[in-house]
C-alpha cells in the first residue's frame, strides 16, 4: 500500500505550525493530542523542524532537521530529547507502530 517513509506527524519552529496527517485520523483523539503536544514541545526546546515518521517495516523513527543558517538549533539537545522521549513513550511508540502494521501494512499479529 504505502512504499518509502510516511510521515505521522510534525512540527516547524520557523513555521510555527503543526502537520498530522489525515491518513492516521482513526487514531484516538487523545493519542492525537498527545501526538501534537510531544512535537510542539520538542521544536519549542531545541528548535527546527521534527517528523515522525513509519520506515517502510513499520519502524516509527524521529527526523529532526534544521535550516543551515539557524544558530540557535540545539543539535546536542535534540538527540537527547528524542532519547528521552523513546524512553519515557515507549508505551505509546510502540502502540503506534502496532496500529501501522496491522492498519497500513495488513499484517497478521499473533497474540502473545
Amino acid at each position: 500500500m504505502y512504499q518509502e517513509k510516511i510521515v505521522l506527524c510534525g512540527a516547524s519552529s520557523y513555521e510555527e505550525k503543526y502537520y498530522f496527517n489525515e491518513d492516521f485520523s482513526a487514531l484516538p483523539e487523545e493519542i492525537q493530542k498527545e501526538l501534537k503536544i510531544l512535537c510542539v514541545l520538542f521544536v519549542s526546546e531545541v528548535g527546527g523542524i521534527l517528523t515522525l515518521e513509519f520506515e517502510e517495516d513499520g519502524t516509527l523513527c524521529f527526523q529532526v532537521s534544521s535550516q543551515e543558517n539557524d544558530f540557535f538549533f540545539d543539535e546536542i539537545g535534540s538527540g537527547l530529547r528524542i532519547k528521552r522521549l523513546q524512553r519515557e513513550k515507549q508505551e505509546l511508540l510502540a502502540s503506534l507502530e502496532l496500529f501501522y502494521k496491522v492498519f497500513f501494512l495488513n499484517e497478521e499479529i499473533e497474540d502473545a
